[in-house]
Formats: structure tokens, sequence, C-alpha cells
């Protein structure tokens, strides 16, 4: 495993400025960033992957280091395909910790050679997720302060459909 090498994992069901800022800041850590979409057969995602996967494209193109890719299965193994030794997460809160932490025992079990990295966000996005965006958007709400441009445009485009 390579730990210059990192995944992101998400589903970013709009990519916010949180996990923007999460990225921007791992670039800087890493030689290689993998921001990688979970599949998941069992969510209905407002975004298809496709569109999903051309705003995270489109609003990391300042990052060189940044691949955009999708994944489906187990993360640990997605990441031992990769090559990469460290998986990121973003904590927002007390209440992602619990959860987080789970994860990363389990993973660590699972493939001892790959560690989990904790990340937070800058404060002023620390209560901003994907759901509180969508649903802001959907009702008409300004969005402009939570995601990128070309998200907001995105979300404002499907509100109005």
């Amino acid at each position: 495993m390579n730990k210059l090498v990192s995944i992101y994992p998400g589903t970013f069901d709009p990519v916010t400025n949180g996990h923007l800022d999460v990225i921007e800041r791992a670039s800087g850590l890493f030689e290689k960033v993998i921001v990688t979409i979970a599949v998941n057969q069992n969510k209905k995602p407002m975004f298809s992957e496709s569109e999903r996967k051309d705003m995270l494209i489109n609003v990391t193109s300042h990052l060189k280091n940044v691949e955009v890719d999708f994944f489906e299965g187990l993360l640990v193994k997605y990441a031992e395909e990769k090559k990469a030794g460290v998986i990121l997460r973003g904590l927002r809160a007390i209440s992602d910790f619990e959860y987080e932490f789970q994860l990363a025992n389990m993973n660590r079990v699972l493939a001892p050679n790959v560690e989990s990295l904790f990340l937070t966000p800058a404060e002023q996005y620390s209560y901003i997720s994907s759901t509180i965006v969508r649903e802001v958007a959907a009702l008409g709400g300004d969005v402009s302060n939570f995601v990128h441009p070309l998200v907001a445009k995105t979300l404002k485009k499907y509100a109005t459909q």
C-alpha cells in the first residue's frame, strides 16, 4: 500500500463546500487523492452517478493530484485495488464520530495495511450536509453559501423541474 495515495469516499449527492474543503486540504497532504463515489443500489440519490462525477471533476479541476472515480462493494477492497494506503473520512460533529470510529475499526481488521484518517471541515462548513442542501434547494432556498456555483446552478435546475 502507498501511504501517499488516499481515497476519499462518499455519495456526494451533491458535493458541498465541506467536501471540497476536505478535498483541497487532502490534496496538500497526499501525492494523490482519489475522490470516489459510492454506488449503492439500495439508495436513491438525487443525481446520477455521471452527474455527481461531472460535478466533482468540475469543482476539483484546479487540483492536479485529484482523481474522481466510482466504487461499488467493500471500500477496503477498492483501496487495495487502487494501492491506496489511506482512507479519508470527514467528521462534522461528535455524532459522526461514533459511526466513523466503528467503520475505521472494521476496516482495520479487514485491511490492516490501510489506515483511516479523519479530517474535519473548516468550521464555517461544519453544519453542511448534502441532505440539508438538497432540502433547502428543493424548497427554493439559496444554497450558494453551501456549494460551488456550478452545483448551485445544477440544484436550481432540479428544483424547478
